[in-house]
């Protein structure tokens, strides 16, 4: 769903619940980049906006406090010709959960509110079954709620339809009315519902919208003039245009009402400017202690004690790159992408903002990382040999019946079913159509998948004369397809 505010999982290393220190002050800053790394860098930002059709994106690298890069590349408006700058503001997205669970953290420093305090403490008319569910559960996406915004609730006769208005309170009612899918903490799926509910529960502490409290306690002492909530109506400086690709042609974002620009899942703006004051809040305690932000990037176990499968903590997805810590998320919401990663023993951050769309901003950041800093270079995706080629055989035979109209769905497993809806196939099929049949596969990765003994991960790339892109395809222990996904071709990891 192009709407979708989304954690997009560009590499996901789950590690132990041991958690990751933030940076030891006896860590030394980078240098500054010189002439050759500039260039690199400019050169590989400019390759990937044409490749992936963004009209305009920010870098930003920082090391502990030092801003080594913040510019513009592009279009922040395609309509007016005008280009990026380091002030231009773009959509938060998911990154936007990482402010809300500082402000959780500021409460629990404050004694407003425990990480074991239930829900039900702020929302008494909650359903009995909610009692289980913990603040942390929130924080940590285990608390078994359902996602409002699957594509059935935001659509028009959806009990969430994006295009309409609603009080916190009705937003509360209806949400309290979802499914719990099991039994908190004892599994991990990302659900923006959980990031909703806290914010109504900092309205409900403080008196003060979610967005008021974060200007108060985060934004205005940080000096972050430019962060803010959305808003359409505002006149707001260096505001960037949203867009999304619709068939291969740019287009404007789609509107969705005020209430849904609000909601603190992910509904901020914000610069690269401004995100080098919040890096450097990170790398001390002047916001937080540093109890509250070691929680915030430990791996949270579920109810067996074994850290969860995505490697996240409280609003950040918590792995590494090249076996070097790496603590980031991203985001997508109304024609904007967005990615922080933050390589803590490294004293390296790399932001990068986009206007359009579901771009790969995590591939941006890990290879900028890695141009700023050699030895966090991603791998490149290049052809290795394959010693499962039934793999390789069993994909042909699905992209066969793909590229057919036959119906694959006796084919997945119960659980990727769910991805795999009635109008997925033919999106499928649309975009293998230049590629397949007659094209031919190659092996360019494959590695264990995460929290699933036995499984492999086989990323595949799908060539046909000068067109090529990316699949994913993952079998269980029975043959059925737990996994498959297509993407665009990318030169990286």
């Amino acid at each position: 769903m192009r709407f979708t505010r989304m954690l997009l999982l560009s590499t996901i290393t789950a590690i132990a619940a041991s958690g990751i220190h933030a940076q030891n002050a006896a860590l030394t800053p980078l240098s500054a980049l010189d002439a050759a790394t500039l260039y690199s860098i400019d050169a590989f930002v400019t390759a990937e906006l044409a490749r992936q059709k963004i009209p305009g994106a920010e870098v930003g690298i920082y090391s502990r406090g030092r801003v080594l890069l913040a510019k513009g590349y592009g279009l922040a408006n395609v309509e007016l010709d005008v280009p990026v700058k380091p002030e231009t503001i773009m959509q938060s997205g998911s990154v936007g959960k990482q402010f809300v669970s500082a402000a959780i953290m500021i409460l629990v420093e404050d004694g407003k509110i425990s990480l074991d305090d239930s829900v039900t403490k702020y929302f008494p008319e909650a359903p009995a079954t909610w009692k289980p569910i913990l603040i942390r559960n929130l924080l940590s996406h285990t608390s078994g709620l359902s996602e409002y915004e699957s594509d059935d609730r935001i659509g028009p006769k959806g009990a969430f339809y994006l295009r309409l208005d609603f009080t916190e309170a009705e937003l509360a009612t209806k949400i309290e009315t979802l499914p719990i899918e099991w039994a908190p903490g004892s599994k991990w799926a990302y659900r923006n519902t959980n990031y909703v509910l806290l914010g109504f529960i900092i309205h409900k502490i403080t008196g003060k919208r979610y967005d008021d409290f974060l200007a108060e306690r985060i934004f205005k002492p940080l000096g972050m003039t430019s962060t803010r909530l959305v808003n359409d109506r505002d006149i707001i400086p260096n505001r960037a245009a949203g867009y999304e690709l619709d068939d291969g042609h740019l287009k404007n974002q789609e509107w969705v009402s005020p209430t849904f620009n609000s909601t603190a899942d992910g509904t901020l703006y914000f610069n690269v400017e401004d995100m080098a004051k919040w890096d450097e809040a990170l790398n001390g305690t002047t916001l937080l202690k540093q109890s509250s932000l070691d929680r915030m990037w430990t791996v949270y176990p579920l109810n067996d004690g074994k850290p969860n499968p995505a490697g996240y903590g409280f609003a950040w997805e918590v792995g590494d790159q090249n076996g070097h810590k790496r603590i980031e998320h991203s985001g997508a919401w109304q024609g904007f992408t967005c990615n922080i990663s933050r390589y803590p023993d490294d004293s390296l951050t790399v932001v990068v903002l986009t206007n359009l769309a579901y771009a790969n901003t995590g591939l941006m950041t890990h290879v900028v990382a890695g141009l700023a800093d050699p030895p966090l270079m991603p791998a490149r995706l290049t052809a290795i040999p394959d010693d499962k080629p039934e793999i390789g055989k069993a994909l042909a035979k699905v992209l066969d019946k793909l590229a057919t109209g036959e119906d694959i769905r006796s084919q997945v497993t119960v659980e990727a079913l769910k991805f795999l809806t009635p109008e997925a196939e033919p999106a499928m099929k649309e975009m293998l159509e230049p590629l397949w049949p007659g094209g031919t596969l190659a092996l360019v990765q494959r590695e264990p998948v995460p929290d699933a003994p036995g499984q492999l991960g086989s990323t595949f790339r799908l060539k046909k004369g000068s067109a090529a892109m990316l699949v994913y395809f993952v079998l269980n222990a029975e043959g059925k397809i737990s996994d498959l996904e297509i993407s665009g071709d990318r030169e990286y990891q």
